[in-house]
């Protein structure tokens, strides 16, 4: 019988409180006793004062949970469930980067208590709780693993800027090392979403599941992107042609762009990792990565065809996606840096984004206002990403923005029924 701590009155600690933890951390709080770890001083500092730049929980709910916040880890010390859920990122070689993995084990070793359950949710391949995690935190503790403390792991499925899937709603993976682990991790998850849990085989399906679901969004956006390259050279939009075969009932509607995020342009690199690791050649994953990751560029030359020469060009968006101020791993900056490859001067206007976090993390000074921007100041105007202020753009405001002959050149299709002013062109994917 597995020797458990674990009651309805027992603590559990959130290790990040990034986009994952924080949303998880405040539902748990609802039910349980919550402590909300982050190694951040400044993270914990600004959602003890209610304010969360992730904008995934909002000020009144941050200031109405019971959850207590840290950067200590003494602070944690002794608690029945750890439930981790730092990045999982890749380095410069597009390889599994697990060292935030493997640091927080290192902080949780030293802190937790016999009877213990450290639950992971960061997207890693197959194997990582078993045979990184637990090993790790065996030699930080002194304890031994599936005896003195317990491994769980329930993937993440949060998804950045979406109201509709919410933590409180999605049916939650779990698998625990013993049964009884199992069971636990079902009454805990269980206890705050409507969408049930799903109690998969093992530790390393659910790592598998996981890591799966963001591959193959990844692999069918890549398909769309490749004929989207087709239709281009064909004088075809790939928009148009969308519309006509989605109108058959088993078509499977996906969109060409960019992709970015700190999922789906991800994930795969540690599927593909750990196919490497058995001697499998994961060719499927990597073309698809490949196309993908090769987007923004084709991008950059289709525009810059377009084009007599050097001139200003004016970005909007640089999110990763759509109302939501996430720069992780956005494409959107290997679009800008296309096109002054090319020569072009770019500016770039977010209405999601923090300036600060654009400055910091590249280089960008984001414009402050759309309505200061001088009548004909740029040849072309780029939509990146569809935040609900650009699809609001109408006419005018390209009529102003733009030079005579200037372009419009529509990514994401988000002016695409848009009646373009004249002596303006107009270009979409």
């Amino acid at each position: 019988m597995t020797n458990l701590s674990f009651t309805k009155d027992s603590r559990i600690v959130v290790v990040g409180l990034g986009y994952v933890g924080l949303p998880l951390a405040i539902a748990l709080a609802k039910k349980f006793n919550v402590t909300g770890f982050d190694i951040s001083q400044d993270r914990i500092r600004e959602l003890q004062d209610g304010f969360d730049r992730t904008e995934e929980v909002t000020e009144q709910d941050l200031k109405a949970s019971t959850i207590s916040y840290t950067h200590k880890a003494d602070d944690i010390r002794g608690a029945a469930v750890y439930i981790v859920t730092v990045p999982t990122p890749v380095d410069d070689d597009n390889k599994p980067d697990l060292g935030p993995v493997r640091a927080s084990c290192e902080t949780l070793g030293p802190v937790i208590s016999k009877g213990a359950i450290v639950v992971f949710e960061s997207t890693v391949y197959p194997g990582v709780t078993e045979e990184l995690c637990g090993p790790v935190l065996e030699e930080t503790s002194g304890l031994k693993c599936g005896e003195d403390f317990f491994l769980g792991y329930s993937p993440e499925r949060i998804n950045p800027g979406d109201k509709e899937h919410t933590v409180d709603k999605i049916t939650k993976v779990i698998a625990g090392q013993t049964p009884e682990v199992t069971e636990v991790l079902a009454n805990l998850y269980g206890a705050v979403t409507s969408g049930g849990v799903f109690r998969a085989a093992s530790i390393r399906v659910a790592e598998a599941a996981k890591v799966i679901e963001n591959a193959q969004r990844d692999i069918n956006i890549a398909f769309i992107n490749e004929i989207a390259m087709i239709f281009q050279k064909l004088g075809i939009s790939v928009y148009d042609v969308l519309d006509a075969a989605g109108t058959k009932w088993n078509f499977l509607k996906f969109s060409p762009g960019l992709v970015g995020g700190h999922c789906i342009g991800v994930d795969p690199f540690y599927l593909a990792e750990r196919a490497r690791q058995i001697n499998h050649d994961p060719r499927i994953i990597l073309s698809g990565r490949a196309i993908n990751d090769s987007m923004a560029d084709f991008i950059a030359e289709r525009i810059a065809a377009q084009l007599s020469g050097p001139g200003k060009i004016l970005m909007l968006g640089l999110t990763f996606k759509e109302n939501c101020p996430d720069l992780r791993n956005t494409k959107v900056i290997d679009l800008i840096q296309g096109l002054r490859r090319r020569g072009f001067t770019v500016d770039v206007h977010d209405a999601a984004a923090y300036p600060e976090e654009a400055e910091k993390y590249f280089k960008i000074k984001l414009l402050s206002s759309l309505d200061n921007i001088a009548d004909g100041e740029y040849m072309a105007v780029v939509g990146a990403v569809p935040h609900r202020e650009y699809t609001e753009l109408g006419p005018d405001f390209f009529k102003r923005v733009l030079e005579p002959g200037g372009l419009i050149a529509d990514i994401k299709a988000i002016w695409r029924h848009m009646k373009k002013p004249e002596h303006i062109r107009k270009w979409q994917l």
